[in-house]
C-alpha cells in the first residue's frame, strides 16, 4: 500500500474507532447512565406492562399519551418563535454573566431563580400527567407499582455501589 492510501485509511478509521469507543464508554448507543429508564426512576411503560392492565385501562393510557403528544406538538408549534427568542435571550444573559470582568452575584442569583421556576413548572406538569395515569389503576395495581419501583431502586442502588467500589 502506498503511503497516501495508508494516511487516508488512517484518517477515516481513527475517528470512527475513537467515536465508537467513546460511545461505549458513555453507555452504549442509547447512553443509559441514569436518566429515564432502568435507574432513572420515573414512570415507564415497561413497569406498566407488569401490572396486568385491563384492555380498558390500556386504552385509557394510550388515549392519554396520544392526547398529551398532540398537546405538546400544538404547543410547540404555537410558541416556537417566542420560545426561541426566550432561549436566545437566556443564552445571552448567561454569556454576559460569565464573560463579564466582575462576577455579578445578584444577576447570577436572579438567573438561577428563573431557571428553577421554569424547571419547577415542567416538573409539576409532569407529576400531574403521572397522577392522571396512576388514577386509572386499581389499588392492587398501585401497590404492585410501588413494589416494582422499590425493587428497581434496590437494584440500581446495588449497581451504583458496585461502580463506586471498583
Amino acid at each position: 500500500m502506498k503511503m497516501a492510501k495508508k494516511l487516508v485509511l488512517a484518517a477515516v478509521v481513527l475517528p470512527l474507532t475513537l467515536g465508537t469507543a467513546s460511545a461505549f464508554a458513555f453507555g452504549g448507543k442509547d447512553g443509559k447512565h441514569g436518566g429515564k429508564g432502568e435507574c432513572g426512576g420515573g414512570f415507564d411503560r415497561g413497569m406498566m406492562r407488569q401490572l396486568d392492565l385491563t384492555d380498558a385501562q390500556q386504552e385509557q393510557l394510550q388515549q392519554m399519551r396520544s392526547e398529551g403528544k398532540q398537546a405538546m406538538k400544538s404547543e410547540f408549534k404555537q410558541n416556537f418563535e417566542a420560545r426561541q427568542a426566550q432561549m436566545q435571550a437566556h443564552q445571552e444573559q448567561v454569556q454576559q454573566l460569565i464573560l463579564a470582568d466582575n462576577f455579578d452575584q445578584a444577576a447570577a442569583n436572579q438567573l438561577a431563580k428563573q431557571m428553577v421556576e421554569q424547571q419547577t413548572e415542567r416538573k409539576v406538569k409532569m407529576l400531574e400527567r403521572q397522577h392522571q395515569m396512576m388514577s386509572i389503576l386499581t389499588p392492587e395495581q398501585k401497590a404492585k407499582f410501588v413494589e416494582l419501583q422499590k425493587e428497581r431502586s434496590a437494584k440500581c442502588q446495588s449497581k451504583m455501589q458496585q461502580r463506586f467500589e471498583q
